[in-house]
């Protein structure tokens, strides 16, 4: 009876025959970035599901007659049912975070599936069928890219009434430039590969070709890059709330939060500091688990044992 027997010399075999995304996921979870990035992130995200759901704070009501309590710990009295304190319009500071995460959050994300789909696709369609269609997809791109995303957003959203679809469609009209760039790219090498050739002599479509080859292996790579560019997508959705075109009232979001706490930096700092703590956490945990995939890619590809 044949049977193979793996042993210690085998291990560099077996895990060179694993595909680049597993490897790169693999080297990322061993990184203590990673853990320390994730853990912070699961316990935002526990906060954010549990928290609205176990207290019976609103994050809207207004209560003018419990303003400015200060959170637990500052000052003489202390109010449990506000453990963040309150604003200057008695509402409570901890649930309007929660609740400005849950938005934030969900912008962030939507916004760079959004950038990263229609990048993507039209970076391989550009990069594969070259000629015309790469020329034009290519000077559109230029053209979106020499617009600043702050520009962009302040001249769409101001002459129109923001809602939470038009910040996405914003975030991810500014954003794509630089997923097609670098999916046409990785595309116009993998082209001239020999299995692209032989699927074309065997009749495959374009389209084919492009969706079940091409695809699973440009997405792997820029897809952990994304995880970096959500923190970045957060950071504009909380400049855009600050400057009075992000989420519309009363529902809260980190910028409208921190804008409306800044005038009351020097009697009640935790208006604008507890939103601003949450935001910080989230984005801290993104770009930690973002520079260890980022890190682990180079490993991976650059054959380095990642010990500098």
């Amino acid at each position: 009876m044949d049977a193979t027997v793996y042993g210690p010399e085998s291990a560099p075999r077996l895990a060179l025959n694993k595909s680049p995304a597993r490897r790169i996921l693999e080297a990322a979870v061993r990184s203590p970035g990673f853990k320390v990035g994730m853990g912070v992130l699961l316990l935002l995200l526990f906060a954010m599901v549990f928290y609205p759901m176990l207290s019976d704070v609103s994050a809207t009501t207004i209560n003018v007659r419990a303003r400015f309590l200060p959170p637990i710990g500052v000052g003489d009295k202390w109010i449990w049912a506000h453990p963040l304190g309150t604003d200057q319009l008695g509402r409570d500071i901890l649930m309007r975070s929660v609740v400005g995460l849950r938005y934030s959050l969900f912008i962030g994300v939507a916004s760079v599936f959004m950038m990263l789909m229609l990048g993507c696709g039209l970076g391989i369609y550009a990069g594969y069928r070259a000629g015309w269609r790469d020329t034009v997809i290519m000077r559109i791109t230029d053209a979106q890219l020499s617009i600043p995303m702050i520009i962009l957003a302040i001249s769409i959203l101001g002459v129109s009434t923001p809602t939470v679809q038009s910040i996405i469609l914003v975030l991810a009209m500014s954003g794509w430039p630089l997923y097609a760039r670098v999916a046409r790219s990785v595309a116009l090498a993998e082209r001239s590969m020999e299995y692209v050739r032989g699927l074309e002599v065997l009749g495959a479509s374009h389209w084919r070709i492009m969706l079940l080859y091409m695809v699973p292996t440009i997405l792997p790579p820029i897809v952990f890059i994304a995880v970096l560019d959500v923190a970045r997508m957060m950071i504009f959705e909380t400049i855009l709330g600050f400057l009075g075109l992000g989420v519309p009232p009363p529902a809260p979001s980190f910028g409208t939060m921190i804008s409306d706490g800044r005038k009351y930096l020097i009697n009640a700092w935790w208006i604008a500091s507890c939103p601003g703590m949450f935001l910080a956490l989230a984005l801290l945990s993104l770009n930690l688990i973002g520079a260890a995939f980022e890190r682990a890619r180079n490993q991976v590809f650059g054959g380095s044992d990642g010990s500098q």
